[in-house]
């Protein structure tokens, strides 16, 4: 079932957001070689309590970490262990859920310790304008192939890189993982229409080699890419308007200054 949020709604989930981005700005000062991405984890837990809120994912579906902290190779659902230590170089895909009294918001951010060398830069960036194109598509009207598609067709056709399959985003609210699924690719035209009051993540994983993933780590959580190359993500919770998309978990509220939602 779809719900639809009330204004009222979005304000608990903007709330939620706002922590959420308190934390990946604490994080870029944070991340460095010479930690581990248990350290990563546990930092997040501390700031998210401190807050006045708890980490959504957190014991979900036995789960034991407040984080996913993805290293080079990972795709997603990397589990924070104090025996993975972070070099100069490294790129990190901390992704999250913050659940701000009853209200959630679920984003990934992505991060390098040290070094940031071209082919990372170069990934990171196609992975972020991905996500934009995607988001740009997520009007009143439009139908949720519309949102992969833009997301494909550039990372793809034009990049030459790959979209991951297996994982996609999804409705949020009141849980976690709502309906509508919102794949990173597909046919333009096709799927769920959208509607005002929607709220989703979309949230691209990008492979700089092929799309897709390798066999689920013994940690039953962990995914990596099936043929070792770097992976990249960004994420996050929106909510579709009569007034195009609005993001509610903005990093940098210059270059989303269209996307805010201000009610």
């Amino acid at each position: 079932m779809i719900t639809l949020k009330s204004d009222r709604e979005i304000k608990g989930m903007q709330a939620a957001g706002d922590i959420m981005v308190g934390l990946f700005h604490a994080l870029e000062d944070y991340i460095k070689p010479g930690i581990t991405t248990w350290d990563v984890d546990h930092f997040a837990y501390e700031y998210i309590i401190a807050h006045d809120a708890t980490p959504g994912e957190l014991n979900f579906e036995g789960y034991k970490y407040s984080t996913c902290v993805s290293v080079n190779d990972m795709i997603c659902h990397g589990c924070p262990s104090k025996d993975i230590l972070v070099k100069d170089g490294d790129l990190l895909k901390v992704d999250t859920v913050i659940n701000y009294h009853g209200y959630l918001s679920d984003s990934c951010h992505a991060f390098v310790a040290g070094t940031l060398a071209p082919e990372v830069k170069k990934l990171m960036e196609v992975t972020h304008k991905a996500l934009y194109l995607g988001i740009d598509q997520a009007v009143v009207g439009n139908r949720i192939g519309d949102i992969g598609w833009a997301i494909q067709n550039y990372a793809e056709n034009e990049m030459g890189y790959g979209v991951v399959r297996e994982y996609i985003g999804h409705g949020i609210g009141p849980t976690m993982h709502e309906k509508p699924d919102v794949p990173h690719y597909g046919e333009a035209g096709h799927g769920t229409r959208l509607k005002a009051g929607m709220t989703i993540t979309i949230e691209p994983m990008v492979n700089i080699g092929d799309w897709r993933s390798g066999e689920t780590a013994d940690d039953g959580w962990t995914v990596r890419t099936l043929d070792g190359s770097l992976s990249c993500q960004y994420e996050h919770t929106l909510v579709v308007t009569d007034d195009g998309p609005k993001i509610l978990s903005s990093f940098d509220n210059d270059f989303d200054a269209k996307y805010l939602w201000n009610k």
